[in-house]
């Protein structure tokens, strides 16, 4: 049996993490969700993670400040982006700092499913994408 995948997935909105912790753990992901920036960071110093997936517009702390405290603690963590204002420059400065992939919403499940596909290929693990290919509403 494959090896689980670390998700720890961050939005300060609670449908997000409701909605798509089963649709990642479906995929073979084991998923701890987050809506507070200050808990995430707190579980990524306790805890390596495969991938990290974080709104970038929070309050107090925002999801490039996430992203820096990830690559600088465990630089083989892929971070995923995710927002709801679709604006390039954040997606570039994320992308220059080093996430793996940049996610706007509203997008489907199976959108953000493929970006961890790929990051788990990245990272020489695998996830068992064709299981979780049925939910496709917007979030």
């Amino acid at each position: 049996m494959p090896e689980r995948i670390e998700v720890l997935l961050l939005d300060d909105e609670p449908i997000v993490g409701k909605r798509l912790k089963p649709a990642l753990t479906k995929i073979g992901c084991d998923v701890e969700v987050f809506e507070n920036p200050r808990e995430a960071l707190e579980r990524i110093d306790q805890k390596n993670f495969d991938i990290v997936v974080t709104d970038i517009r929070m309050d107090e702390i925002d999801g490039i400040e996430i992203l820096e405290h990830v690559r600088q603690k465990a630089p083989r963590t892929k971070v995923i982006m995710i927002t709801g204002y679709a604006m390039m420059s954040l997606a570039r400065k994320a992308m220059e700092k080093g996430a793996f992939d940049f996610i706007a919403k509203p997008f489907k499940p199976n959108e953000l499913r493929r970006v961890i596909a790929r990051a788990a290929e990245a990272l020489d693990l695998s996830v068992d994408f064709e299981t979780g290919a049925d939910d496709e509403s917007n979030l």
